[in-house]
């Protein structure tokens, strides 16, 4: 027996899989920082199942990669996480987590570009580390908002201090956050989307 193509029924990806629900608006969102919690944290926010690209670290980076303060790390992200998060009907955020080691920041512009705001998730034991990706948002005029992970025996400072640690504009949002749990996670987006409208707001205004 013959079947015709219009016989065949069609089938395509499930729902919760389509990057892009109809009608809804997706932007693109980075996180960063090495070491910090940037892999947990797409994971742990995004409302499907995260692409990650975690490498176990060996013995041939030693000399190479510089990792300080964070000795017990076995694993790192070589190109870059991606996750997804529905704000509401009408916005879908793209997470893309960069990578840390040095060697891998070659492809920070691809991920950097057509990026509406960034996370910069710090660890208060190793703040320098946050350092390089400030300076790197800063350069391509990329808006950020500053997301303080509460790692267990972190020391904890005043807002004012870590500021001016990190050289940060007054206008910067400084939030605090759990990179292990969803609503916190999606809290500090929600800051940095916060944040977004009152730049844009702030330009129509000129």
């Amino acid at each position: 027996m013959d079947y015709a193509i219009s016989d065949v029924p069609a089938v395509g990806p499930r729902g919760t899989d389509m990057l892009l629900p109809h009608g809804a608006r997706g932007v693109k969102v980075v996180v960063g920082g090495f070491g910090v919690g940037k892999t947990t944290m797409v994971g742990a926010v995004s409302e499907i199942s995260p692409l990650t690209t975690e490498e176990t670290m060996t013995q041939a980076g030693v000399g190479i990669d510089q990792n300080p303060g964070a000795a017990g790390k076995s694993t790192t992200t070589v190109a870059m996480d991606f996750g997804r998060i529905s704000i509401n009907e009408e916005l879908i955020l793209y997470l893309f987590g960069t990578p840390g080691q040095e060697r891998f920041w070659f492809l920070w512009n691809g991920i950097f570009e057509g990026a509406l705001g960034a996370v910069v998730l710090v660890d208060t034991r190793r703040i320098e580390v946050c350092f390089e990706i400030i300076t790197r948002l800063e350069d391509r005029r990329v808006p950020f908002v500053v997301a303080v992970n509460s790692f267990p025996e972190a020391p904890q400072h005043p807002l004012a201090v870590l500021r001016t640690a990190l050289d940060l504009n007054e206008s910067v949002p400084i939030v605090t956050c759990d990179a292990r749990d969803r609503s916190s996670c999606r809290d500090a987006l929600l800051s940095l989307m916060g944040y977004l409208c009152t730049l844009a707001a702030a330009q129509e205004s000129v």
